[in-house]
C-alpha cells in the first residue's frame, strides 16, 4: 500500500494541462463560442483575428484597457461583455490572451515584430 502512495504522484504527474496549457484552450474556447462571429470576418468595425494593422491601434492601448473595453462594450458594436454574461472575467482575460497572441504570432511571422 505504501508503494502506491509514492507511485501514485507519479502516475498522475502527466494528467491534465499545464496552467498556461489551460489559459489558452479557455481562451480559444471562448473566442470560438463568443468572439469568432465577429472578429473572423471583421463585422461592425471589429479587428480581425491576428490581422496586425487593424490591432496595432488597440495593442497601443495595452491588455487592461482591452479587457476593459470587452467587460464594458463599445457602443455601438462591441456588446457589453461580448454577448457572453454567462463568462467570467478570468474567461474574457482568456479570450482576449488568445487573440492577442494570434497578432503576436502574426507580426514574429511577417518580421514586424
Amino acid at each position: 500500500m505504501r508503494l502506491a502512495y509514492l507511485l501514485l504522484p507519479l502516475l498522475l504527474g502527466g494528467c491534465g494541462d499545464s496552467t498556461e496549457q489551460a489559459e489558452t484552450n479557455i481562451g480559444k474556447e471562448t473566442y470560438l463560442r463568443y468572439c469568432f462571429s465577429c472578429h473572423q470576418a471583421g463585422v461592425a468595425g471589429a479587428p480581425s483575428l491576428g490581422d496586425v494593422e487593424s490591432w496595432a491601434p488597440r495593442l497601443d492601448k495595452g491588455r487592461a484597457a482591452l479587457l476593459q473595453s470587452v467587460i464594458d462594450g463599445i457602443p455601438p458594436a462591441m456588446p457589453i461583455r461580448g454577448l457572453c454574461n454567462s463568462c467570467s472575467d478570468e474567461e474574457l482575460a482568456a479570450s482576449v490572451d488568445y487573440m492577442l497572441n494570434a497578432v503576436r504570432e502574426e507580426a514574429r511571422d511577417a518580421g514586424s515584430l
